[in-house]
């Protein structure tokens, strides 16, 4: 296994603390590696410091010659006038990089909604973000270091980047670092991980369900001031454990020392008892959406026909693409929004709150401290166990310490700022709870204790995210958000008794893709994705459509064929005895036979890829 990059006592201080002190650690080919650690803690310099984009006070890092190095920061350098295409691609003609598989599946799975020739400075921040994402990962690297690469990807996205990253090297080559709050995506793709804490870096074996059973059998040895953070990593191990065959069919730690440590944990949530408090909060009713449908031009519905109904207690996961139509439903749950036809019917006593993404709860209170903004509140939270938590402790639960009271709101860090919103929200005793993606600038300890918050919140929890791991973590059902099966145009609301695996399986099956890459010079559709009304406004019948389909299929397997063929020659011409001149030129002679099928063959592929 050879040697691919190194630290070596790596010190990195700022005036008021000491971030790293004493780091050594390397990478070696095949080495996939989780980066854990609380939010400040220094992740994000561990891996410019690797990256050689920050200077060590001392120390230094060394690479192996030859070896490339390629970082996903958490701000680009992209350059604003740069068209998207020649951002991913550069200056590579259109048929060398439309001929590379793994360019064609990058372009297709983070940025076919991008417009090719759009330039980068009028992109979004996601647009931007996946288009700095795929510029990196068309480029041949060694050793990928990634910070923070799933925001902004939807739950496809992150499941399209995890298979990308498992197939991305062979077995033993290449290496990569994920820095990430996303848990599903950590234990996916890593093979081990590394905590960032008190200025250390210390290893553990496997991804992040072993490192969750290594914090919990070290915390247990650990004095009374951890006992709490370690209550919460093993109350986050019986879930992994007893949670979905997904989870616990994989052998990523030992399974004895698991169970034996879980023996007297309870369920992460008692759901007799949250029904019967969320019962006697909210009664038996809460909201029931009967035939509801959405319309914002009069003509066409956003949602159809939507029949569901909420009951105390609940805890459920949303899914669905952005712009699908989940936003509208959770504005039909609250209140927010009313149906253009059919019906809402809410319980007399629901007192619904969204968290929302732009922070606007605190709006309000950018100059004030925190203590000022807390003070007013002086209702108590009661969870369903009965216990009650002061505004102050809940705080606390949410990571707050007393220095942080005198900070005025606009201080705070993005992470902050968002368990504030939560603690708002929250202790201002609603019954109904929406949570649109909360994990956003969490790290993955905060995570946890939100999580073991919110199971002892007794009222009906909606949660929109991106995040696999927190949608499975926290509610007990799902559904999604999905277009109509008869083309209608519109979106209806289906149940996921298989979660978020049936939601991944329904959108693969309802995705017809062919990847068209064109060779105008205006670039004008990089990748085409043609299913339901699209297919058929754009093709003239279904015969037509599935002939042009297979007719590519054909096209490419031959491709893939006879590009084999050309690197099997290839390598046997490098091992062939120079001095048989007859058997070199009769390689050769193939070779160009070969390379000139395969022209023929990309110039066929473009040509019906650009009709269709």
């Amino acid at each position: 296994m050879a040697h691919l990059l190194g630290a070596d006592d790596l010190r990195l201080a700022y005036p008021n603390r000491v971030v790293l002190d004493g780091v050594s650690l390397g990478f070696n080919d095949g080495d996939r590696v989780g980066v854990v650690g609380r939010n400040g803690d220094g992740k994000s310099s561990l891996l410019r410091l690797l990256a050689g984009r920050t200077t060590p006070d001392s120390g230094r890092v060394t690479t192996r010659r030859g070896v490339r190095v390629g970082m996903l920061d958490q701000t680009d350098s992209l350059d604003e006038s740069a068209t998207v295409g020649h951002a991913i691609v550069g200056d590579a003609a259109d048929h060398e990089w439309a001929a590379d598989p793994r360019i064609r599946s990058v372009i297709t799975g983070l940025v076919a909604d991008v417009p090719w020739d759009a330039t980068v400075g009028s992109l979004s921040g996601g647009q931007r973000r996946r288009t700095a994402l795929a510029a990196l990962l068309t480029s041949d690297v060694d050793v990928l270091l990634l910070d923070e690469p799933t925001n902004h990807l939807d739950v496809e996205g992150v499941t399209w980047l995890a298979e990308h990253l498992k197939e991305r090297y062979a077995a033993g080559q290449g290496a990569f670092a994920v820095v990430t709050h996303d848990r599903w995506f950590l234990d996916e793709v890593t093979t081990t991980t590394w905590e960032v804490h008190d200025g250390v870096v210390e290893p553990f074996e496997g991804g992040y369900a072993a490192y969750v059973l290594a914090r919990v059998e070290r915390d247990r040895q650990a004095s009374a001031v951890a006992a709490r953070r370690a209550n919460l990593m093993r109350k986050e191990l019986a879930w992994l454990r007893r949670g979905a065959p997904a989870r616990t069919s994989k052998p990523k730690f030992r399974i004895d020392a698991a169970n034996a440590l879980i023996a007297d944990v309870p369920p992460v949530r008692d759901t007799v008892a949250l029904t019967r408090t969320a019962t006697a909060r909210l009664g038996r009713d809460v909201v029931e959406l009967v035939d509801a449908s959405v319309s914002y031009d009069g003509e066409h519905d956003v949602l159809h026909d939507v029949s569901w109904i909420l009951g105390p207690g609940d805890r459920v996961g949303i899914l669905g693409q952005n712009g699908a139509g989940k936003s509208t439903l959770l504005g039909l749950v609250t209140g927010a929004l009313e149906p253009t036809s059919g019906r809402v019917k809410r319980g007399k006593t629901v007192r619904a709150a969204w968290l929302s993404q732009d922070l606007a709860e605190l709006t309000p209170h950018v100059g004030s401290r925190v203590a000022d903004v807390i003070a007013p509140l002086r209702a108590a939270f009661t969870s369903v166990g009965g216990d009650e938590l002061t505004p102050g402790q809940v705080l606390e639960r949410l990571g707050f310490t007393s220095a942080h009271l005198a900070t005025p709101v606009r201080d705070l860090s993005g992470g902050q700022k968002r368990r504030l919103q939560l603690a708002l929200v929250l202790l201002g005793e609603p019954n109904v709870l929406v949570l649109d993606e909360p994990t956003n600038d969490m790290d993955t300890d905060m995570l946890a204790a939100i999580e073991d918050l919110l199971d002892g919140w007794p009222g009906t929890l909606l949660v929109v995210s991106h995040d696999r791991y927190l949608l499975e973590r926290v509610t007990d059902d799902q559904y999604a958000v999905l277009p109509r099966a008869d083309g209608g145009g519109s979106a209806t609301l289906r149940h996921l008794p298989g979660g978020v695996e049936e939601y991944l399986t329904l959108r693969a099956a309802s995705r017809e893709e062919v990847r068209p890459f064109s060779r105008r010079s205006s670039r004008q559709s990089v990748t085409t994705i043609i299913s339901g009304k699209d297919e058929d406004r754009l093709a003239n019948g279904g015969a037509q459509r599935h002939a042009t389909r297979k007719e590519l299929a054909s096209l490419e397997r031959r491709l893939e064929k006879r590009q084999a063929e050309a690197l099997a020659l290839h390598e046997q011409m490098a091992t062939h005895d120079v001095a048989d001149y007859a058997g070199l030129a009769a390689l050769t002679e193939r070779l160009r036979g070969i390379e000139a099928d395969v022209a023929d063959l990309e110039e066929q592929w473009l040509e019906l890829a650009e009709d269709a």
